[in-house]
């Protein structure tokens, strides 16, 4: 199932390299999502949650973007059912909209 939205990001990462003889490469966005109160105790506001899209390559359509953050992108996210948790939720798509209003 496929879930467009529009999400805040505030940071992103490339990842390129090798590690004990294996090659990765990879772009992480940092973006925005409620914190959610459990059974250890109260919450509230916002965090910022990693999410892994294509390869390190996607970090230079973002590199104009240096020192703007956070900023506005559209989204689409793939939902999956697993054998983990139930649900996995992977970022497929995204594009910069809008710089993010600074908080007060």
């Amino acid at each position: 199932m496929r879930i467009p939205m529009e999400v805040v990001v505030h940071g992103i990462k490339e990842s390129l390299g090798t590690f004990e003889g294996k090659a990765f490469s990879s772009t992480t966005f940092h973006c925005e999502v409620d914190l959610k109160e459990n059974g250890a105790g109260r919450s509230m506001g916002r965090v910022t949650r990693p999410f892994k899209i294509g390869d390190a390559k996607e970090f230079d359509k973002w590199a104009k973007l240096d020192g703007q953050f956070p900023i506005i992108a559209n989204a689409v996210f793939e939902m999956e059912a697993t054998r983990e948790d139930g649900t996995k939720l992977s970022l497929i798509e995204i594009a910069p909209k809008a710089r993010a209003p600074k908080a007060a």
